[in-house]
């Protein structure tokens, strides 16, 4: 077993919930208590807990070296979410030469970027025991894909998860940047809560598809995000419509302009479109972005626009 995976305790953690020893079982990685909570124990678990929610939100801590945090989230998978949050990051790049971008994914459950950017192998350990993100397109990489197989599953109960999900945004050496993007998990549970109340946010972008199904999680999404108070930067209104390559017939498949109806009733800005487009699939399939390989095309200037709405509308860096 390597460093790293000793690091994330893979596999090794032993768990103890009010007094209870909880051990991952075999290979599923299941967690199994020996023995059931007394009455005893379940009213001292009640008092401990309501002591601990008395103290508040957890008080924020920056991440070391980094200026400025941008999460790119959804209410739902499959809208394009990692997408857009690895053209995002190449596009700040791309915008701006003397900005140094990261990007973190925090979907431990599904990874995208190691194939979307190119990117396998595990992290080096710093001599102060940090993790050295992967580099490539000039973009510093995280991922909990670097930390277990292409093909394995991560079959975790929330405990575990969100003590990598400490480790990703803790214990990674990012050097000094300006921007780190953040790839969130769809939907709005442990691991979007513990991101957004344990770090500063600069800022949230939140995607969708002009679907109405998709819309309404894409709300729920944003109305989280002002919960923790995280500024919503706006809204990224993806496979917005279709144009055949022969005809140039467009078709809007997924609705059209959902997106900005939401954006009305939220009363917030929709920061660009991004076409459904055969390009954009295949760039991202073959671990070649569309903003890195094909910078000329619509798709890339698109994105490359998304990018300068959300930095015009971030707050000034703290110093």
């Amino acid at each position: 077993m390597g460093s790293w995976q000793r690091l994330l305790l893979l596999g090794r953690v032993s768990l103890r919930v009010g007094g209870v020893a909880c051990s991952p079982l075999g290979g599923s990685r299941m967690l199994v208590c020996r023995r059931q909570l007394s009455v005893a124990e379940n009213e001292t678990f009640k008092q401990r807990r309501t002591h601990i929610m008395s103290r508040g939100l957890p008080k924020q801590k920056p991440i070391e070296g980094v200026k400025q945090v941008i999460v790119v989230a959804s209410g739902k998978g499959g809208v394009g979410k990692s997408t857009t949050a690895v053209n995002l990051a190449l596009a700040l790049a791309a915008n701006d030469s003397s900005k140094a971008i990261g990007l973190l994914d925090v979907d431990v459950y599904g990874p995208s970027i190691p194939k979307m950017m190119n990117l396998k192998g595990n992290p080096e350990l710093s001599q102060s025991n940090l993790m050295r993100p992967l580099l490539n397109y000039g973009i510093a990489c995280m991922s909990m894909g670097f930390l277990v197989e292409e093909t394995a599953p991560v079959v975790w109960r929330g405990l575990m998860v969100m003590s990598a999900v400490e480790k990703l945004l803790r214990q990674v050496d990012w050097g000094q940047l300006d921007y780190l993007v953040v790839d969130m998990p769809p939907g709005t549970g442990d691991v979007q809560l513990s991101v957004s109340q344990n770090i500063p946010i600069s800022g949230a972008v939140i995607v969708s598809t002009p679907q109405d199904i998709a819309l309404m999680d894409a709300r729920k999404g944003a109305e989280m995000f002002r919960k923790v108070h995280v500024p919503v930067l706006g809204l990224v209104q993806n496979m917005s419509v279709f144009q055949c390559p022969k005809c140039k017939h467009k078709t809007h498949i997924f609705g059209a302009d959902g997106a900005r109806r939401l954006a009305r009733i939220l009363d917030l800005d929709v920061l660009g479109d991004i076409p459904l487009n055969l390009n954009i699939r295949e760039t991202s399939d073959t671990g070649q972005p569309i903003v890195f390989s094909q910078p000329e095309s619509d798709e890339a200037k698109s994105y490359l626009s998304i990018a300068a709405e959300v930095v015009r509308r971030l707050p000034s860096p703290s110093q």
